[in-house]
């Protein structure tokens, strides 16, 4: 491969975000893109702009977060993983590389995303307590993934977004949302073409009044209904720490040609 034959390259890519302020590139500010940027630049040796598939919240992880970017140096996938693990920091790391068509875009290709929300219902567990939201009283989750089906499809979900202008569009559209007791753990998991911003945590705020009996399932569809930001009888938002980029989906023929 010549040297100056420019590649697009598609990293998967996770990270314990406890100690990250979020995925965004944010000034003065440890993030996923500045850290990653970083390594990313040093193994190429030369300037490289990174783009990301989701900008997960403050706190929040990824197991199967997607980057891109584009680098003359003949490095293989195989090489840029080991090259980029032995420069990044304990909690995060490159899971996988590949080299993509010449346009893909991590962000606008995907075509869908799986986040998981993980509330802990048994005994503190200092192991996991990074990852999860604790609760430690049981829920009742058939309701919850009753009232979740609720959310499936195309819906304006701006009672699920405060955080988010007047001017923009709330208008999400969820494939899927399953709601499972795992050991002494709920699972939320949420597939979606796009989320907007605190969506997922508010959906599993949501989700948790309902569980924990404080809320009827029909709340929910009061909230789809809501259309003025400043009327709204805004859910729970639920911390970052239970939240998990798990997947982001890309059509077959995202590979190199």
């Amino acid at each position: 491969m010549s040297g100056t034959k420019k590649r697009r390259v598609k990293l998967v890519v996770a990270y314990d975000g406890t100690d990250f302020c979020g995925f965004a590139p944010q000034f003065g500010q440890r993030t996923v893109h500045g850290t990653l940027s970083e390594a990313i630049t040093q193994v190429a040796a030369e300037d490289v702009e990174m783009l990301g598939a989701s900008r997960t919240d403050s706190g929040a992880h990824a197991r199967g977060q997607v980057v891109h970017f584009d680098s003359t140096r003949p490095i293989l996938p195989s090489k840029w993983v080991r090259a980029l693990n032995d420069l990044l920091p304990r909690d995060l790391s490159v899971v996988s590389a590949q080299f993509v068509h010449a346009e893909f875009h991590s962000r606008f290709w995907a075509e869908d995303r799986w986040y998981r929300y993980r509330i802990q219902t048994g005994p503190q567990d200092p192991l996991r307590s990074r990852f999860v939201h604790w609760y430690g009283r049981p829920l009742d989750v058939g309701l919850m993934h009753e009232a979740a089906q609720k959310l499936v499809g195309e819906h304006d979900f701006l009672a699920f977004t405060q955080l988010i202008e007047e001017w923009q569009n709330t208008v999400r559209t969820v494939r899927s949302i399953q709601v499972l007791q795992v050991r002494d753990e709920v699972w939320i998991d949420v597939v979606a073409l796009a989320y907007a911003r605190g969506m997922m945590r508010r959906i599993s705020g949501a989700l948790w009044e309902i569980g924990r009996g404080r809320r009827e399932p029909d709340w929910l569809d009061e909230l789809l209904a809501q259309r003025v930001k400043n009327e709204v009888h805004w859910p729970t938002v639920l911390p970052a720490s239970g939240l998990c980029l798990m997947k982001v989906r890309y059509p077959r023929h995202a590979a190199a040609p």
